[in-house]
């Protein structure tokens, strides 16, 4: 229990205190006292009154915090937790308490302590400190929501995810424009599709630190809106060198919608989780093909660069106008706002979340965000191995928007028009595969209720999906002859856009259970390996095709894809025994 210097706890002295300040509702003042809450007196500085006056507010008490299931065992942080080092209260972003305040001091008793580094010196957390969490039943609470909302805004953010990656694969369709304004090769053209998708390796060092302190809404709106102001010096762009660097900064911009919509969709889905992460794996791989579909029409019929990137800020606009509507659903921040709320009507400067109790340091930060998951590359090898098969299937997606030109345009003549609609057999398949993951997420359900799950189990949607890109390349190669319809080559996208999303899918997911500890770290590993693949293989994908013929180049690759598919199987089958070997400690959710 706080206490105040102000040991003044008369009627009187409240009746004064109501009549002092205006109405301020707070979270608890509707619940009623009762023998097992504990009354804590909070300094009140109330403008117009010269001395201070006691305020009663409750607080959570051993019992209250027992009965809600709280124990000395402290559980793992979620993915989306901020970083707080060694948390003793990781349960403050989801646990509903009746009155919304639970004490350090009452922690300490059911034993949960820490001690906190300042100055070098190892201090004691202040026991006078009290957490914020929600109540019973908190409207604020996005896993409170409404669930045809929380799927409205699913949606919504999904398309915000297929809007950033739209953006990313737009001028592939119209290289000749780009090569007849500027004066230059096809090979200087393809930087502006290589560049951005560089700036998606770059910007998440921004914006998911960044969305932990201020919250998810903020970054969207900072990030897309100037994503969106930057597509106009991409389009009057006076020369080839101001279009590249602006491209690279509109991939910064925009990768705040492929760092941080997973996390907002961990923020307000709770059973349906996965489930929703399932069918999110589908956006960062449908716009790329997207834009390619649309922006050959657009290059074909007006021979004009800019609008192909006026359609794209359209396209952009509007999506950071809906996104910018959509409530914060970072808990973190939510709590820290009524923290702060709550400090000023009542006075009490320690009230507060326990992420602005023991805040990290900036070189625990810059740890946290840029060194560890460079450190992974190098002491993870499990990691590396998982992160190079996605990094594989994302950069033979953008592999497919230099191949296909090739291949369409030697054998049948087409223009970019009709190559757009080559792609479109992708998106078939990547959306028969959004019809597989809810079955593959009851499966694994139904697992977890017979047994305890390991990140191995994960790994079925891999397995299956693993070939099909093996599969849609040896077709692309046996069918890239002119005596043959267009409609073979074509046709091999359907496997590819399979088995990449269930890869995506499935790898993601197993790579947030092996690394749980560190999912964050391990997360950005991922996308800094696939981003980067993504961006290499438009370099030389062209020549490769023009040195090995058509079908030889696409063996080629798909004789790469076939060594991949060992990766989940062989992970799947002696898993425990090499994470055992290979990972530098155990870092799974099954250990800690």
């Amino acid at each position: 229990m706080s206490t105040s210097n102000s040991k003044h706890n008369s009627t009187d002295s409240l009746d004064s205190l109501d009549q002092a300040r205006p109405y301020a509702p707070s979270p608890f003042e509707n619940f009623n006292t009762d023998a097992q809450s504990e009354i804590s007196p909070i300094n009140s500085r109330l403008s117009g009154v010269s001395s201070r006056e006691l305020r009663i507010t409750r607080t959570e008490t051993v019992k209250s915090l027992h009965e809600l299931g709280m124990s000395s065992d402290i559980p793992m942080p979620a993915i989306n937790h901020p970083p707080v080092e060694n948390p003793i209260f990781p349960e403050e972003y989801t646990l509903e308490t009746e009155t919304g305040l639970v004490p350090v001091m009452t922690l300490q008793s059911i034993g949960r302590v820490k001690t906190v580094e300042h100055t070098n010196k190892l201090e004691a957390l202040d026991p006078e400190i009290e957490f914020v969490t929600f109540v019973v039943g908190d409207p604020e609470n996005p896993h409170n929501w409404d669930m045809t909302y929380k799927w409205i805004l699913t949606l919504t953010l999904a398309i915000f995810v297929v809007c950033a990656a739209y953006g990313s694969s737009c001028l592939a369709g119209g290289l000749p424009t780009i090569n007849k304004k500027f004066g230059v090769s096809t090979e200087v053209s393809t930087l502006t599709v290589s560049l951005m998708v560089i700036g998606f390796t770059v910007g998440p060092l921004i914006w998911a630190p960044l969305s932990e302190q201020i919250g998810r809404r903020p970054v969207y709106f900072i990030s897309f809106g100037l994503y969106t102001i930057f597509q106009i010096p991409c389009a009057l762009a006076p020369n080839i060198g101001a279009l590249l660097v602006c491209r690279f900064l509109c991939g910064v911009f925009a990768s705040s919608a492929l760092t941080n919509v997973g996390a907002s969709l961990v923020d307000i889905h709770n059973e349906t989780r996965s489930l929703a992460i399932a069918f999110f794996s589908f956006a960062p791989y449908s716009g790329p093909v997207l834009g390619g579909v649309v922006n050959g029409f657009i290059s074909v019929s007006t021979k004009r660069m800019d609008l192909i990137i006026w359609v794209n800020m359209a396209f952009a606009g509007v999506m950071w106008i809906i996104v910018s509507l959509i409530p914060e659903t970072y808990a973190p921040v939510i709590l820290k706002k009524r923290a702060k709320k709550l400090r000023e009507e009542t006075g009490n400067p320690k009230i507060m979340t326990e992420q602005e109790a023991t805040p990290l340091s900036m070189k625990e930060l810059v740890n946290d965000n840029l060194i560890r998951p460079l450190k992974f590359i190098v002491e993870e090898p499990v990691l590396d191995l998982i992160c190079a098969f996605v990094a594989l299937i994302y950069s033979l997606l953008y592999a497919f928007f230099f191949a296909y030109p090739v291949i369409f345009n030697r054998l049948y003549g087409y223009e970019d028009n009709i190559i757009g609609l080559m792609y479109i057999p992708i998106l078939i398949g990547a959306g028969l595969a959004l019809c597989t993951t809810p079955i593959l997420e009851m499966k694994y359900a139904a697992l977890c209720k017979r047994r305890t799950p390991t990140p191995e189990d994960r790994l079925i949607g891999a397995i299956i999906g693993a070939p099909f890109p093996c599969i849609s390349l040896f077709i692309l190669g046996a069918t890239s002859y002119k005596h043959i319809i267009w409609v073979g080559p074509a046709s091999s996208g359907i496997a590819f856009g399979y088995g990449m999303v269930l890869i995506y899918y499935s790898l993601n997911n197993y790579i947030i259970d092996t690394y749980a500890k560190y999912a964050a770290s391990a997360l950005a590993t991922k996308v800094f390996l696939r981003s980067s693949g993504g961006a290499a293989f438009p370099l030389f994908i062209t020549q490769m095709y023009d040195k090995l013929g058509l079908q030889w180049a696409s063996w080629l690759l798909a004789f790469i894809s076939l060594a991949m598919v060992f990766i989940p199987i062989s992970f799947y089958k002696y898993g425990k025994t090499l994470r055992a070997k290979m990972c530098k400690e155990d870092y799974s959710a099954v250990h800690l």
